[in-house]
């Protein structure tokens, strides 16, 4: 089964901008959507963005849209969130995940998704 493993996490001050990367085992991905989701401190886990198998087709939450950008390079079987203008909001865990059934997830629903990494922390402070 291929294995996501996301990085690029840190912490980070109000307004600056991180990019984070979610690299795979094995070439499976470049037929599978996949998507970033964000769990903060007592909270529930929630979806930020998608992207489809060849990249041309993304969409974002109302929270993240203008400020985060998903991307996929294919060829190295990566997937990427750009963030910029970072908020306290923000802080969390940040998971990639795999989607490996038919028709678009979107909603994003984390029960949909089969595949997981384990995560990459962002700390964003005022």
């Amino acid at each position: 089964q291929v294995q996501l493993m996301e990085s690029g996490g840190g912490s980070v001050q109000a307004g600056e901008s991180l990019t984070l990367s979610c690299a795979a085992s094995e070439d499976t991905i470049i037929s599978h959507y996949m998507a970033w989701f964000r769990q903060a401190p007592g909270k529930e886990r929630e979806g930020l963005a998608l992207i489809s198998p060849g990249g041309s087709v993304t969409v974002y939450d109302d929270s993240v849209k203008g400020r985060f950008t998903i991307s996929r390079d294919n060829a190295k079987k990566t997937v990427y969130l750009q963030m910029n203008s970072l908020n306290t909001e923000d802080t969390g865990m940040y998971y990639c995940a795999l989607y490996s059934s038919g028709g678009l997830p979107w909603p994003l629903e984390p029960r949909r998704f089969s595949t997981w990494g384990q995560g990459t922390e962002v700390t964003v402070s005022s």
